[in-house]
């Protein structure tokens, strides 16, 4: 005879632990709602570690020379999160390591005048600043460089850092689930997660589910016989180059369009190896080439636009991605955060970030959707899960699967400090 299901009770249940769903749960820990967040793969995974990690006000959506709907949305984002890499912001990101407190935009073309203007006027100051010779980063202060350089109030965050410190916040609320072995089910109007585990079914009851699986979302969705929000695709194909130029560099290379001609973040490999990511309108473009013909175009971008610099020997990949985001008049890219409860179910919401920078703007319309249906703690916090599932691994980055270490963090490390025996 099987055993009868177990039905555990919690305020929210959260399924996706990508950085939207690890900063809500943050939130909710934080405003005394008991909760446990699953994930299918690993946190992380997919589209958040996928990012470059750029924190931006939006001055890269201004490049048709004035501000935008999207560019204002996001305005205030860099200043909510340096609150919260210092401490004291509504989470605590004080273990998360940021690689650069700046961005640049640099020309490669002459800019259009307007564009110029814009840039030198009252409305951007303190957004955008013209950047000095001497002030040049290493990579632009050669003297073949003669384009315009700008200097942006953007940040750049190691996103692995960011999610493992996202995680331990919330220690013991995030579990590895297999949906071979769960399914999402409707009792009702209200939704519910259904469990097998090796000791029977477990039946995880909340005041509300949140879905923050990215991609995943519709598949949930569709689980339940349900197409509302609809979803819609935004493929990308990224580039990345292992190469041993010594410095670290983040800027968008500004085109006659008005998204950014190309985009370059830099990031580091376990074994200390020196990792270029490549992004802007290469990669919108590059979504339907062939990885060989999108790495040839990266090679003659970056020939034309920084030819003093060597690759010779680089390392190259490419990397696929299909960012989700909630579905638009047209398939344009919407302005901000989407959170939006589902027709003819009571306790479910389906959100989508769109960008890394609106992920506390996510949090926020949910705790604001908490707020108009009255949904407050009410159920104490629970281990009992951790008896059927595993905690949820921390992902690993697209570049530490492109280029794996032929020896360990550990053995390189070694040979730093290697001290010849004195005989």
């Amino acid at each position: 005879m099987s055993n009868p299901p177990r039905t555990i009770h919690l305020d929210v249940a959260i399924i996706g632990g990508g950085v939207a769903g690890l900063w809500l749960a943050n939130r909710l820990k934080n405003s005394g709602f008991s909760l446990a967040l699953f994930e299918s793969k690993a946190l992380g995974s997919d589209q958040t570690l996928a990012s470059q990690g750029m924190i931006h006000g939006g001055m890269k959506y201004t490049l048709a020379g004035s501000l935008t709907g999207a560019s204002e949305a996001i305005a205030d984002m860099p200043r909510h999160w340096r609150a919260c890499l210092c401490g004291e912001g509504d989470v605590d990101l004080r273990h998360t390591r940021i690689l650069s407190d700046h961005f640049f935009m640099w020309s490669g073309d002459d800019l259009g005048s307007k564009v110029t203007s814009f840039f030198a006027s009252k409305i951007t100051r303190g957004r955008v600043d013209s950047v000095a010779f001497d002030r040049r980063p290493p990579l632009l202060r050669h003297q073949d460089f003669s384009g315009s350089l700008y200097r942006l109030e953007d940040l750049v965050i190691d996103t692995p850092s960011l999610i493992a410190n996202l995680a331990n916040n919330i220690d013991g609320n995030c579990y590895l689930i297999d949906w071979k072995q769960a399914q999402l089910k409707r009792d009702g109007n209200k939704v519910y997660l259904d469990i097998t585990g090796p000791q029977g079914d477990i039946h995880v009851h909340a005041q509300s589910v949140v879905l923050t699986a990215g991609k995943g979302n519709a598949d949930l969705l569709t689980s339940l016989q349900l197409d509302q929000p609809a979803m819609q695709l935004r493929p990308l194909q990224q580039v990345m180059l292992k190469h041993h130029h010594p410095f670290d560099f983040y800027g968008h290379c500004l085109g006659r369009e008005t998204t950014p001609r190309l985009t370059i973040s830099s990031h580091r490999l376990p074994d200390g190896g020196h990792v270029w990511y490549l992004g802007g309108s290469l990669a919108e473009k590059g979504a339907s080439m062939e990885p060989e013909a999108l790495i040839e175009q990266a090679k003659q971008e970056l020939e034309s636009l920084i030819p003093w610099v060597n690759l010779t020997g680089a390392e190259w990949a490419c990397l696929a991605i299909e960012r989700a985001e909630p579905r638009q008049p047209g398939l344009v890219r919407p302005d901000n955060a989407f959170v939006a409860p589902t027709p003819g179910v009571d306790n479910l919401l389906v959100g989508w970030p769109t960008k890394l920078t609106l992920v506390p703007n996510l949090a926020n319309q949910v705790l604001d959707w908490f707020n108009r249906g009255q949904i407050n703690p009410a159920y104490p916090p629970t281990t009992e899960l951790t008896q059927w599932l595993n905690p949820a691994p921390l992902a690993k980055t697209p570049w530490e699967q492109a280029f794996p270490p032929s020896m360990s963090a550990e053995d390189s490390l070694a040979l730093r400090f290697y001290e010849p025996d004195e005989e």
